[in-house]
Parts: structure tokens; sequence; C-alpha cells
């Protein structure tokens, strides 16, 4: 058995490296690292207890200096792209909001978008709005409450 122990995990780290194919974290990856390495090891003759340690070391060291990477990619908010940028922000009326003719114009983020009112009220110029969705070229919009009003 020992004799083959080599390409033992040196099949197990390629099983573990094509899994990760399939699979996100890069926590397959860690692991068939530990095994390349527990690999390399038995190759050269060291014991089967060395190469268990190798393995487990290299692989918790592996995933603990992969987390940060794996969740800086994972993440599904890692930036707002595209029209997901001005969903959520406040911006304002540069043209009176008028839901029956769908006309109006707001500011977001320094760009100017046509707007519908999401209250299917008129929102005057001026006005403080929050976008609140995307329907084709149009945000929806719904007007801010000030404290004085």
């Amino acid at each position: 058995m020992t004799q083959y122990l080599e390409w033992l995990w040196a099949v197990f780290a390629i099983i573990l490296f094509v899994g990760e194919i399939f699979t996100a974290g890069f926590v397959l990856m860690c692991f068939g690292l530990g095994a390349a390495i527990a690999s390399a090891l038995a190759f050269l003759g060291v014991g089967l207890v060395w190469q268990l340690i190798a393995f487990i070391v290299v692989s918790v060291v592996a995933v603990a200096f992969s987390r940060p990477f794996a969740n800086r990619i994972s993440n599904s908010n890692t930036g707002e792209v595209g029209i997901d940028r001005v969903l959520n922000r406040e911006g304002v009326v540069l043209e009176a909001i008028d839901p029956d003719s769908r006309s109006g114009v707001v500011r977001v983020l320094s760009e100017t978008w046509s707007a519908d009112s999401a209250d299917r009220l008129p929102i005057p110029v001026g006005a403080r709005v929050e976008v609140l969705a995307v329907e084709g070229a149009h945000l929806v919009v719904r007007e801010i409450e000030t404290a004085a009003g």
C-alpha cells in the first residue's frame, strides 16, 4: 500500500483540483494543494505521518489565506455597476414629473434620467426623490418627504 501512496496523493490532488472547477470558494483547491504537497513528500520518501501533517497544515494555511480573496471575488455586492448604481440613490427633479404624460427628468449621481412617479403623483421641480426601480429607460422614483412638509 505504501508503495502506491504517492500516486494516491497525486490522484486525490487532481480530483480536488478538477472538483474546484465545479464549485465556488477555492476550498477544494486548498485541499488539492495540500494533497499535492503530501504527494511530493511521498515521492521523496517521507513517512506517512509527515505526509498527513503536511496535508493538514498546507490545507489549513491555504484556506486561511484564500478566504479574503475568495470572499472578494464571490461577493455579489462587489460594486455597483450598470443601472444598479442608481437604485436606492437620491436625486433631484430637474423637470416636473407628470405621471399622466410620463414626462419628467431627474439628476442622480450627476447623470440626467427620464423619470416616472412610483405613486402616480406629480412631483415638482427641485423636489428630492429616491430611485426605486428602473423600467426601460425611465427611473421610477418616489418623492422624499421633507421635515417641513
